[in-house]
């Protein structure tokens, strides 16, 4: 998977906190925490509130890892 939780865990370690601590403090539901435990996607609604909780920005809880030797495709430019 591209997606990693690794840094909200750390966070969670460092802060002492406990997943089911997590869910209700900051107005989550287990399904999505069980989602990010395999490193799947959940919505920005989610991560919105982690962040919001957090006092922090999105990239202080989830990070892109490209498949091996996979990048993203540069932006187009849009005509007006």
């Amino acid at each position: 998977m591209p997606w990693s939780y690794n840094r909200l865990w750390v966070m969670l370690i460092y802060k002492g906190m406990k997943r089911s601590q997590l869910i209700k403090l900051a107005g989550i539901n287990a399904a999505a925490l069980t989602k990010m435990g395999k490193n799947q996607t959940v919505s920005m609604n989610i991560l919105g509130k982690l962040c919001e909780y957090f006092d922090c920005g999105i990239e202080d809880i989830v990070e892109y890892i490209p498949v091996d030797g996979e990048k993203a495709p540069p932006p187009t430019a849009r005509s007006k």
